[in-house]
């Protein structure tokens, strides 16, 4: 018996199977079949008949466990429609051509299932049956991860499927009486509901083995995107669960795995307390593990592995204590010394602008134990003004940052500094000034240059402005000479 028997069954008044016996059989067809026309067909049908169904055959008032197991077999089944073609390849990836004809059965599975999710709607709004909320909950987990798996924009998806994908998802949500995707994963306490976190991870464990985490590529975006919709402070208590395949997704060959790792990473020492952490060894197992990516050369991942590295950093070393005593050298000191070491050979303009970028923030976190690393600190500054990286000057920005941050903090120390800084200044606002840039960038530029030589010449208690009055002003441009005397004109140090 198929699903066209049981809908002209209930058109002609006719005596249709049971609901369990119906979805037993489009299950087994659905298994079954293989030819992609048949299938097509056989989701239309379903999509009808879940439609077009009487509320009380769909739900009976016996709505038992096997009711329950043959929806959620169904449901699973429907999924498995649209799943990706497996990978054998070590690589974990397969070409995008592998995956055309996937956007249509997805698109074709979210129909059937939000005509599902449509009825079980109607059935809690109009008869008030706690037990198909509970069955909206039981189908909840594979919806969510079905629909998660379709809703990114990947080789897979197009836009009708990931329309139909957060369609998908938003009636997961409304069925749960959730507000949001992450109260539905993390529940409301408040009202005595527990997240749906835990039953999406088990059903996703099996799959993210260190075996079987490539065969599935949509695998690890899922369980990325789950995760990230979690914080503090429900995700202390999925930590055991998240934590290795986080590890072990950012441990992969391959760059983009690696950068979608350690964001997942990131999210973790974000949203865990530090306690939680440190615990088991946990934070310095992943020190490890993101110290070992500064070794790369690739851009994107520098860029999300600086600044996890940073915030679990303050998870590893407790706030100094001000006893006197000089401070040790710690985590901290190990990384900033490995950061300039690269800062200081490296010639790649998209990593010299991430390094930039991020050694500011190393700097501000640090504080005066800066003054540790002044020496190649200085090095690297002198030698990132020097190479331009237009057309935005993203590094020159970011160094001059570092450079007055540096200057605020470490002022002490700077005096003896002031020869060498302030020849770099000058010399970076002459090249700047002959530089075919656009005004406002160029205006930028010189702007924060100057400020850098009004704070050097505060830590030099006014010495660098006398400096600055004995030069021959016949050498330099309009624009320069403006940028000094704002400098010179500058109330005297007290």
């Amino acid at each position: 018996m198929d699903v066209a028997h049981v809908l002209r069954g209930m058109k002609t008044g006719g005596t249709a199977e049971s609901c369990g016996s119906a979805f037993g059989r489009i299950h087994e067809r659905l298994e079954l079949e293989e030819a992609p026309g048949e299938r097509a067909l056989i989701l239309g049908q379903t999509a009808e008949l879940l439609s077009l169904a009487p509320l009380d055959w769909l739900f009976p008032e016996a709505l038992n466990a096997d009711l329950r197991g043959q929806y959620l077999g169904l449901v699973n089944a429907l999924t498995r429609c649209a799943a990706l073609p497996v990978c054998d390849t070590d690589r974990g990836a397969l070409p995008a051509k592998s995956y055309e004809d996937i956007p249509a059965k997805a698109q074709a599975v979210s129909a059937v299932l939000l005509a599902l999710c449509a009825q079980i709607q109607k059935a809690l709004e109009h008869r008030n049956r706690p037990d198909v909320g509970s069955l909206a909950r039981t189908l909840a987990p594979s919806v969510c991860i079905f629909s998660v798996a379709h809703l990114q924009e990947q080789p897979w998806s197009s836009e009708a499927s990931r329309t139909g994908a957060r369609e998908l998802l938003a009636s997961a949500v409304s069925l749960t009486g959730s507000g949001s995707v992450q109260e539905l994963l993390s529940g409301a306490p408040d009202r005595g509901r527990t997240g749906l976190l835990r039953p999406v991870l088990d059903a996703l464990q099996p799959e993210l083995t260190k075996e079987r985490w490539k065969r599935n590529q949509a695998v690890k975006h899922v369980f990325c995107w789950m995760l990230v919709q979690v914080e503090r402070p429900f995700l202390t208590e999925y930590l055991e669960k998240v934590f290795p395949p986080s590890l072990l997704i950012s441990d992969d060959y391959r760059t983009e795995n690696k950068v979608l790792g350690v964001h997942c990473l990131h999210h973790i020492v974000l949203n865990v307390p530090a306690a939680d952490l440190r615990q088991f060894n946990r934070a310095q197992v992943l020190y490890h593990a993101l110290f070992n990516h500064l070794h790369t050369s690739e851009a994107a991942l520098i860029q999300v592995v600086l600044p996890c590295l940073l915030d679990l950093l303050s998870v590893l070393e407790k706030p100094p204590v001000h006893s006197g005593l000089p401070r040790k050298l710690n985590h901290f000191d190990y990384v900033l010394r490995h950061i300039l070491t690269y800062m200081e050979m490296e010639h790649k303009l998209d990593l010299r602008r991430v390094y930039a970028e991020n050694l500011v923030l190393f700097i501000e976190r640090m504080g005066i134990v800066i003054v540790r690393h002044l020496k190649r600190l200085e090095r690297v500054i002198v030698g990132y003004l020097e190479v331009s990286d237009a057309p935005e000057e993203k590094a020159r920005l970011s160094i001059l940052d570092a450079l007055q941050k540096t200057l605020q903090i470490a002022w002490p120390r700077m005096e003896k500094r002031m020869g060498s800084l302030a020849q770099s200044l000058l010399r970076f606002l002459v090249d700047i000034s002959s530089e075919s840039l656009p005004a406002p960038l160029k205006e930028q530029l010189m702007t924060q240059a100057s400020h850098c030589l009004l704070l050097l010449d505060h830590c030099s208690k006014g010495k660098l402005q006398t400096l600055l009055r004995e030069l021959d002003s016949s050498c330099v441009s309009e624009a320069v000479l403006k940028c000094i005397q704002t400098v010179t004109a500058a109330p005297p140090y007290q």
